[in-house]
């Protein structure tokens, strides 16, 4: 994948340290992008295990296929198994809504199952890593929770009352009684109430972090600038390109969250960026560019793994709805990446 190969250093370092625990869940529409992600971590946080909760078998079968030591599929058979409260709640949710439902249970369930995780770190499908998570880690040191702010700007910031102050898309629990206290009660709050909507303080699963920091102890809220990038708050930050590494106010970047990114077919990408701010051409070229060809490479990596499953280019797309004069205008704006072969713009 271009741009995203470790260092020296990291490379140095991952050979003393301990494993990196993580987890994640999707479908067949997110498989590309959660394969994507597991191959970004291969690069920059090995050792490392990744737990995936596969929402459908199609998903469950292609991960066993692939039969990876330190890719770790759940069936979501196994993983419901005996969750009474899980499945009394599933039967009042969309898809959608229940799969935001099952975030702090999985993070729970990997703590119960797998003694060996003493810290588990949520991640969602489409995040992308660029260098080495150690910093984070740095950060939270000893204590029990991590939770990365949306740091929204001003121009956006109605939206932190709608979704949230954090985001639920990285976060990080050791297996002591902080972590598990934390993970117990929102696995409470959202078996209670998990929809895609906001309402009177509500929004799905995230709006529930908002009061982390004052309700439980031992909270860290994450201040490198590097892990948490995303078409949300990019415009708050001076970055900078230089001989392959990006930085952010000074920070390394470690991770970007592709949050609407969608494919108009398998050679076209939509930014998602139309409710933000416009992406300068260099930001997209080196941050954007190098996400869409690494999803590409890693269909043709699942094809070659696993060449008895059907998956062909169609699984990179998740939107139909595209007419050319959305394209073209989307284009215009700078907020469709055309990749094919060595050409990228």
């Amino acid at each position: 994948m271009p741009d995203t190969q470790p260092s020296q250093s990291e490379t140095r370092n991952s050979k003393s340290r301990a494993p990196y625990y993580f987890c994640t869940y999707f479908d067949r529409n997110y498989l590309v992008r959660g394969l994507t992600l597991f191959r970004s971590l291969s690069n920059h946080a090995e050792p490392f295990v990744l737990w995936v909760l596969c929402f459908d078998d199609f998903t469950y079968n292609v991960l066993s296929k692939i039969n990876l030591p330190n890719l770790k599929p759940i069936s979501l058979r196994e993983f419901e198994h005996g969750d009474n409260a899980l499945l009394a709640a599933k039967q009042n949710r969309s898809r959608v809504e229940y799969y935001f439902t099952c975030t702090p249970s999985l993070s729970l369930y990997i703590l119960n199952k797998f003694p060996e995780a003493d810290l588990i770190t949520y991640l969602d499908a489409d995040l992308f890593f660029y260098s080495d998570p150690t910093p984070i880690y740095e950060e939270l040191a000893k204590r029990s929770v991590l939770i990365v702010e949306h740091r929204f700007p001003e121009h956006v910031r109605h939206d932190e009352e709608k979704f949230g102050i954090y985001n639920v898309g990285f976060a990080s629990f050791r297996n002591d009684m902080h972590g598990r206290q934390c993970l117990q009660w929102w696995r409470e709050r959202c078996i209670e109430w998990c929809y895609d909507r906001a309402e009177e303080g509500l929004f799905a699963d995230q709006k529930y972090l908002d009061d982390w920091p004052d309700r439980f102890r031992e909270v860290v809220v994450l201040q490198h600038k590097g892990g948490g990038l995303a078409p949300w708050n990019w415009m708050n930050y001076d970055i900078q390109f230089q001989d392959g590494t990006i930085t952010v106010d000074g920070d390394r970047l470690i991770f970007f969250h592709f949050h609407h990114l969608k494919a108009v077919n398998w050679w076209m990408y939509d930014t998602g960026l139309s409710g933000y701010k416009k992406v300068p051409f260099t930001l997209r070229r080196r941050i954007y560019v190098p996400y869409v060809r690494a999803l590409q490479q890693t269909l043709y990596w699942v094809r070659r793994r696993v060449p008895e499953v059907d998956i062909g280019r169609a699984d990179l797309r998740n939107s139909k709805d595209y007419n050319w004069w959305t394209v073209v205008k989307r284009f215009l704006r700078s907020q469709i990446i055309v990749s094919v072969g060595s050409f990228a713009l």
